[in-house]
């Protein structure tokens, strides 16, 4: 005699509670599922990145019902040894939010939204016909949300192994991120982007009197020694106050086999990262918890329609970095500000 399958506990099991993790919580409740999250780390959790909305990352965040705290932003500034070129949004602001203000309101959107969630870690992922398993909770459908080293992703199969030897020149070319907040009312309302000889610094006010410094470059990177090389920024950061310590992430690149094993779905970083360089992963990863809730029973349209919201930013993060790591770094900036349309088209691109 067969036994029957345990009855699921939720309709949609989410691994990460993360913004997209959240947001991914918001959409389920919304199309009227039972949502329950798996998150260790007290909220509101913190981690680094840009904190840059472009118009485009906050319309969808007020989609969600949540609308943070932060400073407006008009458009974006490339800046190298003395030229700059800048481009003002035509299409509406941006806002610079704090990590934790933006966390702390997608949590409450969740909650708000009846999503359950749970204090724990997720463990092995175990699926049979009727349901899938991890960390204790079952339901009829997996979010893997957990991020760039997604768990998830590793145990139902997805992860792209890198067989690359130690030293090679993929891995030398391994770029990670590390972010510090300083006290020092904000210069501007462009979110500055420093080219250093190999770090780009993200600058980004985030409040009356807090900016965040975000740096993109390869491992080992000492946050005062890159600063040092970039001397416009340094001089307007001279004697702020740092407030909070240097957090860190990477490697970004990763990658998947494919987004979808039987009833899992990855979602955001999890499913896929190219670099933070344009600022378009929030954006991104928000757009895909949407299309993972409406393609739950069809998988490959889930793949489709994965394919279609991440086209343009792997694409041009792709061509970005590939610049960045090639003897034209040098000539990123000057090309922008000789070619202002065609730096522009491609910021609104970003900022849609």
């Amino acid at each position: 005699m067969t036994g029957r399958a345990p009855v699921p506990d939720a309709d949609v099991l989410v691994v990460g509670g993360g913004p997209v993790g959240l947001a991914a919580a918001v959409e389920a409740r919304r199309a009227g599922l039972d949502v329950i999250v798996l998150e260790p780390r007290p909220a509101p959790v913190d981690k680094a990145c840009g904190e840059g909305l472009l118009p485009g990352t906050l319309a969808a965040v007020r989609h969600l019902g949540v609308d943070p705290d932060g400073w407006e932003l008009r458009g974006i500034s490339y800046r190298q040894e003395g030229r700059a070129a800048d481009h003002r949004f035509a299409g509406g602001t941006g806002r610079g939010v704090r990590r934790t203000v933006l966390h702390a309101a997608l949590h409450a959107a969740a909650l708000d939204a009846g999503a359950v969630v749970l204090p724990r870690r997720a463990d092995a992922v175990v699926q049979d016909a009727g349901g899938v398993t991890a960390g204790g909770v079952r339901a009829r459908w997996l979010l893997g949300c957990d991020g760039l080293h997604s768990l998830v992703r590793r145990e139902v199969g997805l992860e792209v192994r890198d067989d690359e030897p130690r030293g090679t020149a993929v891995r030398r070319r391994r770029r990670f991120g590390l972010r510090r907040h300083y006290r020092v009312h904000p210069w501007s309302d462009l979110v500055e982007v420093h080219w250093g000889p190999r770090v780009e610094a993200y600058v980004t006010p985030v409040s009356d009197g807090l900016v965040g410094v975000a740096l993109l470059g390869p491992r080992g990177m000492d946050v005062d020694a890159e600063l040092a090389t970039l001397p416009e920024l340094a001089g307007r950061l001279s004697g702020a106050e740092a407030d909070g310590p240097v957090r860190g992430a990477g490697p970004l690149r990763v990658r998947s086999v494919a987004r979808t094993a039987g009833r899992v779905r990855l979602v955001g970083d999890a499913s896929g990262y190219v670099d933070a360089l344009t600022g378009e992963g929030l954006r991104v990863g928000l757009a895909q918890a949407r299309a993972a809730v409406a393609h739950l029973d069809d998988p490959a349209a889930y793949e489709r329609s994965w394919t279609r919201v991440t086209r343009d930013y792997r694409l041009l993060t792709t061509g970005l970095v590939a610049a960045a790591a090639s003897p034209w770094r040098r000539g990123v900036v000057p090309a922008a500000a000789r070619l202002p349309r065609l730096y522009g088209s491609v910021v609104e691109r970003l900022a849609r």
